[in-house]
């Protein structure tokens, strides 16, 4: 007996479901979770996905153009007297314990006081720590685009004739696929951020 024609559509219809499905499946890309970290599991936030915004020395910079890196991003200021040095320092120290992993490492500085920051002292304070380290100048409205992308916090506070600047601490760390993966918390060892580096390096590979 022949099916009816609806029958037989239905009957084709659960056939190609899973096959469907398998193709999806199979398409789809896969992802090592991240376990027992220090820092923060953000490799399923909807924000900071992206920035666009001009270095040192002059030329317009995003993402794409660091992929195949882990990336670092660090908002902060060059007057900053121990949040950023100390950060920067562990970057350093990160990228030596990492070995040869440390060549993967590209680090980005963004100024939340471009005020004062000009293209000179950004340049000269990225070789105090590391040469291979890129600061990124904003303007201020890109800035407040910027930290709002990256729900970062950063206020101008005066201090008698002059300002300081408060603001988060927090190191998002980039796949070489460019997405956001992590967060290290400024209390984190050198060594405890290499751990958790090398997860994020291990998605790579």
């Amino acid at each position: 007996m022949k099916a009816s024609q609806p029958r037989r559509r239905l009957l084709l219809g659960l056939l190609a479901a899973p096959l469907a499905l398998a193709a999806c499946k199979d398409e789809a890309p896969r992802q090592a979770a991240l376990t027992n970290l220090e820092g923060v599991n953000m490799s399923g936030a909807d924000f900071a996905k992206d920035f666009s915004l001009t270095d040192t020395e002059g030329q317009r910079r995003t993402l794409a153009d660091y992929r195949g890196k882990i990336v670092l991003i660090f908002f902060g200021f060059t007057q900053c007297p121990d949040v950023c040095p100390t950060a920067l320092t562990r970057a350093v120290d990160i990228k030596e314990q990492l070995g040869e992993d440390g060549d993967k490492i590209q680090v980005l500085f963004i100024s939340v006081d471009p005020e004062r920051d000009s293209n000179d002292v950004l340049r000269a304070y990225m070789q105090a720590f590391d040469p291979s380290f890129v600061a990124l100048r904003p303007s201020a409205e890109e800035l407040a685009k910027t930290a709002k992308d990256f729900k970062v916090f950063y206020q101008k506070v005066p201090t008698g004739s002059s300002y300081t600047m408060d603001h988060s601490a927090l190191t998002y760390v980039y796949d070489a696929n460019g997405r956001l993966q992590l967060a290290l918390r400024h209390t984190q060892t050198t060594e405890e951020a290499v751990a958790d580096l090398r997860q994020v390096l291990a998605l790579s590979r």
